[in-house]
């Protein structure tokens, strides 16, 4: 029985179109007055904080604490903008699944695993109406590793439940083998789906617990429910044809 499960944002909960990567660009184009600063960057699954930090590498700019704070403030202010003008939208069985987890007898806290700073989740998630369901979290810009950001959300769910959480008890949803990668430094169990950059297969190839197309194809009670008959649905999920990939402040919680 999870009593915690972690969600991703971008490629797993959302797409923004592009929005997340083109506010960056524009930072970079009209405060620092660098063009096409993020061409040839790879952003899936990767930290906001360890972008900007690349970029300014890069580019010789200093890695300062004013220039990283200069850099988010901006990028609040493009991430809001852009979205306004993007045809981005929530991933299918997305709202069905956190709808089945909050029917649960005994519902798990739901909170996020992401690599996007604090605001610029909320920006996201606000947008799409999606926020206020996500009681705990943690993010990219308070540790810059995600397999430190995997080890404070846990310690955040202990925190909201009042007891230890057993490894087995952690679920974390993800698209990216870097999402897998930190569910395990945590000893989380990790449902991959295929709605981001990667196909089923490719995966599956960096051994999730699950991997599937996307949410619409798992039902909560089956996941939940400890019993063999669950774990062989489940394992048919796994050998599903590899599928491509899916086309495309403060809220109530403890963060």
């Amino acid at each position: 029985m999870f009593r915690l499960v972690l969600f991703d944002i971008d490629g797993t909960l959302i797409h923004t179109d592009g929005a997340g990567i083109r506010a960056f660009g524009k930072v970079f184009e009209t405060y620092f007055k660098i063009p096409s600063a993020t061409r040839g960057v790879s952003f899936a699954g990767r930290t906001d904080t360890s972008l900007a930090r690349e970029i300014f590498t890069r580019h010789l700019i200093p890695t300062t604490t004013e220039n990283f704070a200069i850099f988010f403030e901006q990028y609040a202010f493009w991430l809001a903008h852009l979205l306004t003008q993007t045809r981005g939208d929530i991933y299918p069985g997305v709202w069905r699944f956190i709808y089945e987890l909050q029917r649960l007898p005994e519902p798990p806290v739901i909170g996020l695993l992401t690599g996007n700073v604090r605001l610029g989740a909320e920006i996201k998630l606000r947008h799409f109406n999606l926020w206020e369901f996500f009681l705990t979290g943690a993010f990219g810009d308070e540790r810059e590793d995600r397999r430190q950001i995997a080890a404070l959300a846990r310690e955040r769910g202990v925190r909201i439940l009042g007891r230890n959480i057993r490894p087995e008890e952690i679920l974390v949803i993800g698209d990216t083998p870097l999402d897998i990668d930190c569910a395990r430094a945590i000893g989380a169990q990790t449902l991959a789906v295929a709605t981001g950059d990667y196909t089923v297969a490719e995966l599956k190839a960096h051994q999730p617990t699950w991997a599937v197309p996307n949410l619409d194809q798992v039902r909560v009670r089956e996941l939940f429910r400890d019993s063999a008959p669950a774990v062989a649905g489940l394992m048919r999920m796994l050998a599903m044809p590899a599928a491509t990939s899916a086309p495309g402040t403060a809220g109530a919680g403890r963060f």
